[in-house]
């Protein structure tokens, strides 16, 4: 093992990490480019959607944007570590040196967890062009949209426990801690990063199985209405 391999931060103490590099950028500098890069990619999407359809709801360009997002994020961020886990640790490609920034909160992503590279690659590939078709369903007030957006939230909510469950379960039974002792990490990256991919997805997800509801008791009533003819 080379020494490199245990020269680090990480959590717990000693883990190897294949070819750790570390980051040459600082947490303030990726973050600003995190969120300047969504920034830049959702500010012209809602002015593109606001042309396309001038009468969109409050809610409803919310939720474009949202699966626009996810899209990003899921295709973009997730398919490269995806792509990469390999040698995420060892990378200083600005997206590894994100992963890198998040692993402090959970040093799985760089250790080839197999739970951390089959759950991140089925959301890059499924997940990803999903949230694009699905985004394109809302601005275009497609009933299809529905189901759509059940499946990729029911997926996202899904993903979302497993992840916590998992981390949950190696701590409570075996006591391996992935996340540093501070609580800024744990709380700030692992817990409220992860937090809107279950109370978003939930909200949606309810929201979709009204409008399915009311669409079959609708569907109920016309065709009663028509036996009675």
């Amino acid at each position: 093992m080379a020494a490199s391999d245990t020269n680090h931060t990480y959590y717990p103490p000693g883990v190897a990490i294949a070819g750790y590099v570390p980051n040459t950028l600082s947490t303030v500098q990726i973050l600003a480019i995190f969120t300047s890069t969504l920034t830049s990619i959702l500010t012209p999407c809602y002015f593109l959607i606001r042309r396309v359809r001038p009468t969109i709801s409050a809610a409803e360009m919310a939720t474009a944007l949202w699966f626009v997002l996810c899209g990003v994020i899921h295709l973009g961020l997730e398919g490269h570590y995806a792509r990469h886990e390999h040698h995420i640790g060892a990378s200083s490609h600005v997206l590894s040196q994100l992963w890198k920034e998040y692993s402090l909160s959970d040093s799985r992503y760089l250790t080839r967890d197999s739970f951390m590279v089959c759950m991140e690659t089925i959301t890059a590939v499924c997940w990803g062009p999903l949230s694009f078709l699905c985004a394109y369903g809302v601005v275009r007030g497609s009933s299809w949209r529905h189901p759509v957006q059940s499946i990729i939230s029911l997926g996202q909510i899904y993903g979302d426990v497993l992840y916590y469950g998992t981390c949950t379960y190696e701590s409570l039974v075996y006591g391996r801690h992935f996340s540093r002792p501070e609580m800024y990490y744990f709380i700030g990256y692992y817990v409220f990063l992860n937090a809107f991919w279950i109370v978003i997805p939930s909200i949606l997800l309810l929201s979709s199985a009204k409008e399915t509801s009311n669409a079959f008791a609708e569907l109920k009533r016309l065709k009663a209405h028509a036996k009675k003819q």
